[in-house]
């Protein structure tokens, strides 16, 4: 359905939505230089790192860098999206798996009441947005439109150069959004339609995953803006 132009349906609604994030998001991320991709404003950020330097014991990528990730737990920020994901009828097996915890330590989340722990999310630098993004999109698209084989978080050779990382991040963005487009109507209401491994997107139809991509990069998209205007201002004088 069109309406003076403007698709109205449901693919073209979200298709227009990605589209005006991404070049919002191209805009704010001009002139990105590689002090400030890799600046870390607090300490203990999560970052990119050479390998052997990573600050935490997860840490990923095929390359000599690699991406931070915590220890194997779920941060007490999640807590309410493990209470959803077994509200949505998730089993404590799947969500244990999801989270790459025991199913005991989910027992103990979803049981958990009292006041609410304090938000212990880590900050992050630019460079772990982008290659956040970068790999769960590259991911994302193996797992839906590819072989359906390949290890996510093998699938991005992560660079400390800013114009290295920007050049292949907008080549997965574009193959992306390339093949959402072709989708059919049948194909977004198919259940399993992702695979993605990190994710319960094989429990939902494609288009519950596809709106739910649009607001990872968003969300995170948002988070680097804010991050650009913090190293901006950290030396402006006080008013």
């Amino acid at each position: 359905m069109e309406t003076e132009g403007a698709r109205t349906d449901r693919l073209g609604l979200l298709l227009e939505q990605f589209d005006q994030a991404r070049e919002m998001a191209q805009v704010r991320l001009a002139g990105l230089g590689d002090e400030e991709y890799l600046w870390e404003p607090v300490p203990g950020c999560w970052s990119l790192r050479r390998r052997g330097e990573a600050a935490t014991p997860r840490a990923f990528g095929p390359g000599e860098w690699v991406l931070d990730q915590g220890a194997p737990d779920i941060p007490a920020s999640e807590y309410a999206e493990v209470a959803r994901q077994a509200a949505d009828g998730m089993t404590v097996e799947k969500i244990a798996d999801d989270w790459s915890v025991s199913v005991e330590r989910v027992e103990q989340v979803l049981a958990h009441t009292g006041e609410p722990e304090p938000d212990d999310t880590p900050v992050t630098t630019i460079a772990w947005r982008l290659g956040h993004l970068h790999f769960h999109f590259a991911g994302g698209w193996e797992w839906t439109f590819g072989e359906r084989r390949h290890e996510p978080k093998l699938l991005v050779d992560f660079t400390p150069s800013a114009a290295l990382e920007l050049e292949r991040f907008w080549t997965v963005i574009d193959r992306w959004r390339e093949s959402v487009a072709c989708l059919t109507e049948e194909q977004l209401d198919t259940v399993g339609l992702s695979q993605y491994p990190y994710s319960n997107d094989a429990d939902y139809p494609f288009v519950g995953v596809l709106a739910a991509a649009n607001l990872e990069f968003i969300h995170h998209m948002a988070e680097i803006a804010l991050l650009r205007d913090l190293w901006r201002a950290r030396f402006a004088p006080s008013r």
